[in-house]
């Protein structure tokens, strides 16, 4: 407690161990350092072998090195917040802020209806007061299979809200929450609550499917609900008339649950979309859904979330407000982030989805320096710095809503009133996407929207609570993890290209350790021309005898020891304390080197392109379902590797490279005893690179050369990338 008698709302701790963790990053730079010496000093000569590959090693090295060095400002100043939501309920429980959630979907194939309609569920199930709370659900391909699942969720609400209330359901996602029941309540009654209302969801449940599964509304539904007459002008995904429709109305008394109690504003937009105008994706919808949601509920703060992150704490509210509403911190606060998190890990993590290393270090690093990146989902914001609010240093927020009003215009009216602000041409020589709401221009308009809110002052807020406030679907595939790395990482390399850029357009604006973590991120995708360069050189060269690296008994040896030990120790340490484990630690590595030479390749290259005006962006969804038996092998942690990709393409050519590479040192070795010493004296280190690749490759040669059916790497492939690799060594063999 402060002298004057203050409780703050939060609290801020650092992280324990940045006495131990600096002094050791001390001595990894200086091992950089002395690498890039020696790379400098021992040129080869003219006329010898590798002296223009030596040159490449530099460069890569130094790439590395620097790259090393944004790094360190992810983990130089780490903290921890923590909430206290009983101070929070004690001060302001009858002037809580009004919240308006916003779900965004883009296609009920990918996205399928039921899942949509838990996350909007779990939502509206909030420990939040109903009248306080409104749901909005974009749905960006106007869909009516979507609405309708709406419109069943809508009256399921009814009894799942009271539902949740009563027993203290977590999570409030009722798929969720019913694959995961293991214990009774201590109320008596639970049995029976339980299985009645586990039967309105699986009733309503196989309604929605059904109909999914049809493919159209029958004519029996179309005459359940007057919204349904909206898609009589509809054309097409791209081609239609805004729909919206309010389906609950917060402020009508007469809509409750059945335990008479409101249940909160629930409203479906489908904004209008032309071909001749650009709709600019995710950003634009949710500018939509920020001009809308003003006219009908106008919440001070703002949470979006995506269609498959349904909520895992109900209280994750009250923790954002926390933040907010604190008396001396809370009016600097322009948005709190908390982690994306993934329901369906599996135990070692095959994909490294969960970003452990992200979530659980580098966030709070970015913290420490002003603030996290803004991510795109699990988000709350302050609608009015969303809105163009400047910050001010005296600046003092007021909570205190106006007790509610009787409404003057009807349901229908207000429908009318709002639906112009969700219209294809509403922007046209306006600030929206430029000053006002998300910024337009790149496929992480999340990014650089955050970016401009600090730079213009604001600070941001990570919390990462131990019951995770969102839990998601991740990618069960290797082809849909790259794709989603590639769209992430273009994103970001596309931001540094743009006046958005946080090398220039930052500078001076934010702290120099939150510009470091910006730079890093921007900088994924160009790591690919480093990882590739050290994946496949070296290797080439060991096949040929020929040194890149220095002796054993080198004193220039330690360095290279040293730096490479230290770091991977490091980061499995960083691992395990993160809650991983050593087999996951490896799926990470195997992951990171895949990501580094294929999505971020491709990345790179449209990039380019883009840059060059030879392509345009596009935005990418990531299949949310997936077959049976791709699960059921997903569960295995067996890697999955689907249809033929270039990607896949190129992640198998370099695995046959260092394949034939190893496999002929082996040969050699075999052929001649001398060859043991000497390689072992002069090639250590490059054996130990080789050697490694081809064992993080273990499940790109299971695919293949060993496995049969569907899993296996499409043929195509395999042919594709044994021929590449075998004519690569031979080349390079025979003509070098």
């Amino acid at each position: 407690m402060a002298s004057d008698g203050y409780l703050p709302l939060f609290e801020t701790k650092s992280v324990k161990g940045r006495v131990i963790y600096r002094p050791f990053a001390v001595t990894v730079f200086v091992g950089i350092c002395l690498i890039w010496v020696y790379r400098a000093s021992y040129v080869p000569k003219r006329g010898e072998d590798g002296r223009w590959v030596w040159f490449g090693l530099l460069v890569a090295e130094l790439w590395f090195g620097l790259y090393w060095l944004l790094a360190q400002a992810l983990r130089w100043n780490q903290v921890h917040r923590c909430t206290f939501k009983d101070r929070l309920s004690q001060r302001y429980e009858n002037d809580l802020p009004s919240v308006d959630v916003f779900v965004c979907t883009a296609d009920p194939t990918i996205e399928p209806p039921i899942m949509v309609v838990n996350t909007v569920l779990s939502a509206m199930a909030y420990n939040y007061p109903p009248e306080k709370l409104s749901v909005y659900l974009s749905d960006d391909a106007g869909s009516d299979l979507t609405f309708y699942a709406l419109l069943e969720a809508s009256e399921f609400a009814k009894h799942w809200l009271p539902y949740c209330k009563k027993f203290n359901v977590e999570p409030r996602s009722p798929a969720a929450y019913f694959s995961s029941v293991i214990a009774d309540p201590h109320d008596a009654s639970w049995p029976k609550e339980f299985m009645k209302i586990k039967r309105l969801y699986e009733e309503m449940e196989n309604r929605i499917k059904t109909t999914v599964k049809l493919g159209r509304i029958s004519e029996e539904l179309l005459s359940m609900h007057k919204g349904f007459l909206k898609w009589d002008k509809y054309a097409s995904q791209g081609d239609h008339d805004t729909i919206l429709q309010i389906l609950h109305d917060g402020r009508d008394k007469n809509i409750k649950d059945t335990d008479e109690c409101g249940l909160p504003t629930l409203v479906y937009l489908a904004r209008e979309k032309r071909p001749q105008y650009h709709h600019n994706f995710k950003a634009g919808a949710m500018n939509a859904l920020i001009r809308v949601s003003s006219i009908i509920s106008n919440g001070q703060i703002l949470l979006n979330v995506d269609c498959d992150m349904y909520s895992n704490n109900s209280d994750a509210i009250r923790d954002a407000l926390c933040f907010f509403m604190d008396e001396k911190k809370g009016q600097e606060i322009a948005f709190v982030q908390f982690p994306q998190n993934y329901e369906n890990i599996t135990k070692n993590d095959l994909y490294g989805n969960s970003m452990t290393t992200i979530a659980e270090v580098e966030f709070h690093g970015l913290d420490g320096y002003g603030g996290p990146l803004y991510i795109g989902s699990g988000c709350f914001h302050r609608r009015d710095i969303l809105c163009g609010g400047l910050f001010a240093d005296d600046g003092k927020s007021e909570w205190k809503t106006e007790k509610n009003t009787k409404r003057t215009e009807s349901v229908h009216e207000l429908e009318e009133t709002s639906k112009g602000l969700a219209s294809s041409t509403y922007e046209q020589k306006t600030q929206w996407g430029k000053e006002l709401g998300l910024k337009y221009g790149s496929p992480v308009e999340d990014v650089i929207t955050g970016l401009s809110i600090q730079c213009k002052g604001w600070k941001s807020m990570y919390f990462n609570p131990v019951r995770k406030a969102f839990l998601g679907v991740a990618p069960t595939t290797l082809p849909q993890v790259l794709v989603q790395h590639k769209r992430w990482s273009e994103g970001d390399f596309q931001i540094l290209f743009s006046k958005y850029s946080p090398a220039w357009y930052a500078l001076g604006k934010i702290s120099l350790g939150l510009q470091m973590g910006y730079c890093r991120y921007c900088l994924w995708a160009p790591n690919c021309l480093a990882t590739l360069y050290y994946s496949i050189i070296p290797s080439l060269y060991l096949l040929r005898g020929i040194p890149l690296f220095p002796q054993i008994s080198s004193p220039w040896f330690v360095p290279f020891a040293y730096v490479v030990l230290a770091n991977y120790t490091y980061s499995l340490t960083e691992h395990l304390l993160s809650g991983g484990t050593i087999r996951g630690w490896w799926n990470e590595q195997r992951i990171w080197l895949y990501k580094r030479t294929s999505s971020y390749l491709f990345a790179f290259i449209d990039t380019i392109s883009r840059s060059l005006g030879f392509s345009d962006s596009g935005f990418v969804i990531t299949a949310k379902v997936s077959e049976e038996d791709v699960l059921q092998r997903y569960k295995e942690e067996i890697m999955e590797f689907g249809i033929s990709t270039p990607m896949l393409t190129v992640l198998a050519s370099l695995a046959s490279i260092n394949l034939f590479c190893f496999v002929g040192l082996v040969k050699k070795v075999a052929l001649g005893h001398s060859m043991i010493y000497r390689l072992s004296e002069t090639m250590v280190l490059q054996i130990i690179l080789c050697g490694v690749l081809v064992l993080i490759n273990l499940p790109l040669y299971q695919g293949l050369f060993l496995r049969k059916g569907k899993s296996k790497i499409p043929s195509t492939i395999i042919l594709r990338s044994t021929a590449f690799g075998l004519f690569a060594c031979t080349c390079f063999t025979v003509l070098y």
